[in-house]
């Protein structure tokens, strides 16, 4: 089989992987004072973790956010076990990679390293084949909608409503603002958003774990019977299970209850989708830099699917627009206002939602990104530029 642009797909059998490289990149925020802020963290910069393999000439880039311990841990653990082997089947890879870290820690930095590596493999071949990746997978879409998210809990009101406003006028219909780490402050903060952004838009809180479960059930009811607010994310600690079923069960029927953005392995999306009680929340997540890479997302899109639960992408738009086409229960895509600002600034071929969603580039091999080295070497805290 010869593909659009003359390559034999035949001749990925006798492709190996001739090289691994790592880069972190550690860009500050854009927040207040150079801060930003939510329920149960404070930051000053976001650290993107890029892994590069090569073969045949080409080359496949995947990343991950995290701290720059995931760079070495693909260097040490990861890397040698992908150099020299055969391109063709990524998710053979992924379970050679996961028997190798077995003793080094899965969940976590290794689960990053991991998924890093696994979205390079899998925009390595594509781009050997010639095609986009949304075109390797088995995609139930070719587009991806998404909801806009920021909201900081330190953003003064001017610029946290101008920022859900923005959105709305770009044509996003679904907005998000992290909410509970002052929660006597979120009235006010609901209100100017609700009324910033009308009637119409959906409105999603993110509490990011920082309540307890009383305390999130009172609030889980005022969300939704004063600002309409229909996704509550992460109103406990996501470990809490028998917390999310409580606020499941309990709450208004209309506020869904959602967690999944930090589940590394198969095993933590089935504590959220299964038990005597019933599913955990109303709708999963999962992070594709995270869970498993592009192989992790097939495996929790099954789970979904299965559970009669819709799947939603959590960040890395640029990635999530590709390999949440292949989820068949697809809800939505988070379009996070600090992965957008890193991806755009380090990678030239990134997205931008038209009308609510992001589609795709099927003009471009692999995840069509390319990076851009002289705008990303004053961020760099790990490896060195390519010659």
């Amino acid at each position: 089989m010869t593909s659009a642009t003359g390559f034999d797909a035949n001749a990925l059998d006798d492709r190996v992987v001739d090289a691994v490289d790592v880069h972190a990149f550690e860009v500050p925020t854009d927040g207040p004072d150079g801060r930003e802020q939510d329920g149960t963290l404070e930051w000053d910069s976001t650290t993107l973790v890029l892994v590069r393999v090569h073969a045949g000439g080409r080359t496949g880039l995947g990343y991950t956010y995290g701290d720059v311990s995931v760079a070495s841990f693909v260097h040490s653990v990861l890397a040698p076990v992908v150099k020299g082997a055969p391109v063709s089947s990524p998710p053979a890879l992924w379970e050679r990679m996961g028997a190798r870290m077995r003793n080094a820690g899965r969940p976590g930095v290794g689960a990053m390293a991991l998924s890093a590596v696994d979205v390079a493999l899998w925009d390595l071949k594509a781009r050997l084949l010639g095609i986009a990746l949304v075109h390797l997978l088995p995609a139930h879409h070719d587009q991806v909608p998404v909801y806009g998210s920021g909201g900081f809990t330190n953003y003064p009101l001017d610029r946290l409503t101008g920022q859900l406003a923005g959105w709305v006028e770009q044509g996003i219909g679904r907005v998000k603002l992290k909410t509970s780490r002052e929660p006597g402050a979120d009235p006010r903060r609901l209100t100017a958003v609700r009324r910033a952004v009308g009637d119409g838009p959906e409105l999603f809180a993110d509490a990011n774990g920082a309540l307890g479960r009383k305390e999130a059930l009172y609030w889980a009811h005022r969300f939704h019977d004063e600002w309409d607010v229909r996704w509550f994310e992460e109103p406990v600690g996501s470990a809490d299970l028998e917390g999310l079923r409580m606020l499941r069960e309990r709450g208004p029927a209309r506020l869904e209850i959602t967690a999944g953005e930090y589940a590394f392995t198969a095993q933590d999306f089935a504590n959220l989708t299964e038990g005597p009680a019933g599913p955990a929340v109303d709708c999963l997540q999962a992070d594709v830099t995270r869970c498993g890479g592009v192989t992790g997302v097939l495996e929790v899109a099954g789970l979904s699917a299965v559970r009669h639960l819709d799947l939603s992408a959590h960040c890395a738009p640029a990635v999530s627009a590709h390999a949440f086409c292949a989820v068949r229960r697809l809800r939505h895509l988070e379009y996070f206002h600090d992965h957008v600002r890193v991806e755009r600034l380090l990678f030239d071929g990134t997205l931008s939602p038209e009308g609510g969603w992001l589609r795709p580039d099927t003009g471009r091999p692999g995840l069509g990104l390319d990076v851009r080295w002289a705008d990303a070497e004053p961020y760099r805290v790990y490896g060195s530029r390519p010659s």
